[in-house]
């Protein structure tokens, strides 16, 4: 199952990305995260649903200076090709 998220909200400067990395991580989900020219946060992420659902959780509390006011969710085709990994991009 994949998922892209973007976060909205005070999460730009704050440690997000690296907050995300490490939940992910920790999660054993695959796909990436970055910053977006608008202020979001946007993040992919592939795993099982339970995973994701943990995942969803940690995004929407986000690091200790962060203010997330809105978390959107979408479906998409998983492909193959995943790396894996979680990265910062």
């Amino acid at each position: 199952m994949k998922r892209r998220y973007t976060v909205e909200g005070v999460v730009q400067g704050v440690g997000f990305r690296w907050f995300v990395r490490r939940h992910a991580t920790r999660l054993g989900l695959a796909g990436w995260v970055r910053n977006t020219d608008d202020g979001a946060v946007e993040a992919e992420a592939v795993g099982s649903a339970d995973r994701l659902a943990e995942f969803e959780v940690e995004l929407r509390r986000g690091p200790a200076y962060a203010s997330v006011t809105n978390l959107r969710v979408v479906e998409v085709p998983d492909e193959a090709g995943s790396s894996g990994s979680f990265e910062i991009v």
